[in-house]
């Protein structure tokens, strides 16, 4: 039986499945997951950059895909891709890319492709993001998105920008390199989430961005998701030439795409960021203006749809910036602790501790509807100074927090039944597990670390 290959370019590991038809439905006959290790200092952005680069994403799913069975790979008909919406990563169209052959078949590396700007990049300060014109669409504009990084382009390095003659998400490059696509293709979920997008016109800002300058040429064309995108242009990694390749989706609505069946279920992710999300009623249209102060943002889903999603900036990042901090602190004791190990005894120490009065609010990376709150710790007691105190107060905080932008009782009121945890944090992280269980009073039910990837692949 042919083969549906699904892939999740995440902002710290790329992941890959192989679904294949069998009774029971769609079933993954294989997966693998290869961290991308691409980080990269911005050279004009500087610490408030957050940059990737692109070849080693690419080398990564590489690697991901050679791990994957050559004879499944050689079935696969169609190829689902999925990846951060936000980020921008431009390229020259004739040069995106070069084919070389490798052990498993030829494959593309990236050749005159900028780094990857994600998501999490914080140079579009409040200040600058209100001297911006005020978009036409539901979605607040916030830095990371990627028209607001093409504006920030524009007025502080504007020769940068002369270099490319196309734009797109790190997945909408990946498509566009494999379909060989002459102008780079864009999913309605990844559009809303770049910003000055009409999702209820499916259409760009385009009269508002002319007047203020932006080079509206490098905005990708909008399909809707679930749509083919082309075919592949060269067999690559043994999948045959003319497989079918979907237009680039969110990863957030494939990892709710891979879990969500019933409209009482919320589900719950929580990877490097962490969302909490409800289906909207059939026939839902988002406001026309978007209220700044919401915590709440509205996704364009699949077939129309949308999604009430807490978005929150804070999740597994925020539990990796404080085994960051413990291993600075014991290298400036003069000890050397493997990152790993301190993750493996942060988590093993906050099982044994069952409850902890101290209160950790773990916003450390602001919130987009609140881009200046910070983090607090409060509720300090002796008693509870130790490792695993801190780590329960912590993996409680990122929970609760959540719950503080979508609370419980909302869910109620729209008859939730259940919650779906999806991502890489819960999946990895007993602790986070424990807390939701401990919050939600509804029953839990657990997906896998590669659930976006599997997304893309059931969506086609």
């Amino acid at each position: 039986p042919a083969c549906v290959l699904g892939i999740d370019l995440g902002t710290t590991s790329v992941k890959a499945a192989l679904l294949v038809g069998a009774e029971q439905g769609q079933v993954v006959a294989g997966s693998c997951s290869r961290e991308t290790q691409a980080h990269a200092s911005s050279l004009e952005a500087g610490p408030q950059g957050m940059e990737q680069n692109v070849r080693r994403i690419i080398r990564a799913l590489n690697e991901c895909l050679a791990a994957l069975p050559q004879q499944q790979l050689q079935k696969v008909s169609h190829i689902g891709i999925s990846g951060q919406m936000h980020g921008i990563v431009f390229w020259k169209k004739d040069k995106g890319c070069k084919w070389t052959e490798c052990g498993t078949g030829p494959t593309f590396e990236p050749e005159e492709v900028s780094h990857l700007i994600t998501w999490q990049d914080g140079r579009c300060g409040p200040t600058f993001l209100s001297s911006l014109p005020l978009p036409q669409s539901h979605v607040s504009l916030a830095t990371g998105f990627g028209c607001a990084t093409i504006y920030w382009y524009l007025k502080k390095s504007p020769d940068f920008l002369k270099s490319y003659d196309a734009a797109g998400t790190i997945h909408d490059y990946v498509v566009a390199m494999l379909c060989d696509l002459k102008k780079p293709l864009m999913s309605v979920q990844n559009a809303a989430s770049w910003g000055y997008f009409n999702s209820r016109s499916k259409s760009w800002n385009t009269d508002i961005l002319k007047k203020s300058g932006f080079p509206v040429h490098l905005l990708p064309e909008v399909g809707d998701p679930g749509s083919i995108a082309g075919s592949t242009v060269c067999a690559w990694h043994g999948i045959p030439k003319g497989a079918k390749v979907g237009i680039a989706l969110g990863d957030f609505q494939c990892s709710v795409y891979s879990c969500l069946t019933e409209r009482t279920d919320a589900v719950l992710n929580i990877s490097t960021s962490a969302q909490l999300t409800v289906s909207m009623p059939l026939g839902f249209q988002p406001p026309e203006t978007p209220n700044p102060s919401s915590a709440i943002t509205y996704f364009p889903y699949f077939n129309g749809d949308y999604l009430a999603v807490a978005a929150s900036l804070n999740g597994g990042n925020v539990l990796a910036t404080f085994v960051d901090m413990v291993s600075r602190w014991t290298e400036e004791l003069g000890l050397q602790v493997q990152e790993s190990a301190i993750y493996t005894k942060i988590i093993k120490a906050a099982l044994d501790q069952n409850d902890s009065k101290l209160s950790i609010h773990p916003t450390v990376f602001g919130e987009r509807h609140m881009p200046e709150q910070l983090a607090s710790v409060t509720n300090i007691a002796v008693s509870d100074l130790s490792l695993g105190h801190v780590t329960r107060a912590l993996c409680r905080g990122i929970v609760e927090n959540l719950c503080s932008m979508l609370p419980v009782q909302r869910l109620m009121e729209t008859g939730v039944r259940r919650v779906l945890g999806s991502g890489s944090a819960l999946a990895r992280n007993e602790v986070l597990r424990q807390e939701v269980e401990r919050i939600f009073p509804f029953p839990v039910v657990y997906g896998k670390d590669v659930d976006a990837a599997v997304g893309a692949a059931m969506v086609m």
